[in-house]
């Protein structure tokens, strides 16, 4: 099971904007669900996705308030801090799902409204 220091780099991979640090936590066919999107399948088009997503803001940060760690599974409940490029910000409740496969994450599904984003 994955501990907090865990956790704590893969939230430090997002802040950061870095696609590629990020990718390094998923499997190749990862399944990945952002919010009310389309599910995307493959590491390729979920680093696409993401760095479409770091584009569209300046900065943000996320504060992760609980995790649970059931099985082979590691849920995460925070909020996220998005800075727009006006310097404007948005604070939002999420939830992330992480089913792992092995060492790395086979199924990120992240409940989030960005509608306001």
């Amino acid at each position: 099971m994955k501990d907090d220091d865990w956790v704590d780099r893969l939230f430090a991979s997002i802040d950061s904007g870095d696609v590629n640090a990020f990718l390094e936590f998923l499997t190749d066919d990862v399944l990945f669900q952002f919010g009310n999107a389309e599910p995307i399948t493959g590491k390729t088009d979920v680093g696409e996705a993401v760095g479409r997503i770091f584009d569209r803001i300046r900065s943000l940060s996320n504060r992760v308030i609980e995790v649970w760690k059931p099985d082979d599974v590691v849920i995460c409940r925070g909020v996220v801090t998005y800075m727009r490029h006006d310097s404007s910000t948005l604070s939002v409740p999420f939830v992330n799902i992480l089913k792992l496969d092995g060492d790395l994450i086979g199924e990120y599904l992240s409940f989030i409204d960005i509608s306001e984003l």
